[in-house]
Formats: C-alpha cells, sequence, structure tokens
C-alpha cells in the first residue's frame, strides 16, 4: 500500500474502499501533509488517516482528553475546529471516541486505507457520513 499520499512512485493513496483517496477538507486545511488529504508517511506517528466530520459531542470529549481542537492556535496556523468542519484525526483517537460512544461521522471515500491497521471497516461503516 502507498501509505505516502497522492502519486508517491507507487501511484495514488488508498481509502479503505480501495479506491482512490478523495481530499478530505481545504478549509479549513487538513492532513498530516496539510495537502487536504488524510494522507501519511513515515513520520506521521500519529497515523492522521480518518476523515471526520466534527461534531460538538467529539470536540468536548477530545477537549476532555487533551487534545482541544476548537480553540485557534494562530502561531501553529491552526484555526480552531467548529461542528460540520472536515479533519485528519488520529485513528486511535478516532476508535477512542467509538469505545467511548462518542465517535464523529468519517467520510470513507477520504479515509486513508492504513487507518483499517487501527479501526474495524464494519465500525468505520456504521459511522460512514454522507460523502458529498
Amino acid at each position: 500500500m502507498d501509505a505516502g499520499g497522492f502519486g508517491g512512485g507507487r501511484g495514488p493513496a488508498r481509502n479503505v474502499l480501495g479506491g482512490t483517496l478523495g481530499v478530505c477538507s481545504t478549509l479549513p486545511l487538513t492532513g498530516w501533509l496539510r495537502d487536504g488529504g488524510c494522507n501519511t508517511d513515515a513520520s506521521d506517528l500519529g497515523l492522521h488517516t480518518v476523515c471526520a466530520v466534527m461534531t460538538e459531542a467529539f470536540l468536548a470529549f477530545s477537549r476532555a482528553r487533551g487534545n482541544d481542537l476548537s480553540t485557534p492556535r494562530p502561531e501553529f496556523g491552526f484555526p480552531g475546529l467548529k461542528p460540520g468542519d472536515r479533519w485528519c484525526l488520529c485513528a486511535a483517537r478516532w476508535q477512542e471516541a467509538f469505545e467511548a460512544g462518542q465517535a464523529p461521522p468519517v467520510l470513507l471515500g477520504s479515509t486513508h486505507a492504513a487507518t483499517l491497521g487501527v479501526v474495524r471497516l464494519d465500525d468505520l461503516r456504521a459511522h460512514a457520513a454522507p460523502e458529498a
């Protein structure tokens, strides 16, 4: 599997359904590589590969776990997220939220196949958001 993103010499990155990985969000700009996709590479130790649609419940859950995604951090170019925003989440954080009943919806076509090493496809499908 090409975990390096679009291209990388071995073809485009794949999503969890086996197709070409779609864009998650360019406003706000997301992704480990800040290219709008939930691409990954060897330096992405958090595996930021789940394209999720933020909900108030998930944002509160993440904040309670020590990762405040709502507060803008201009020094890092981070605008802060609000419900409805799409964002590439760490696969393990999504799994943790799933186990706590707080998992946000996911865009399967924009969720990298590497996610399947952490999260079951059936669980992702159960939380699939409509693809726009």
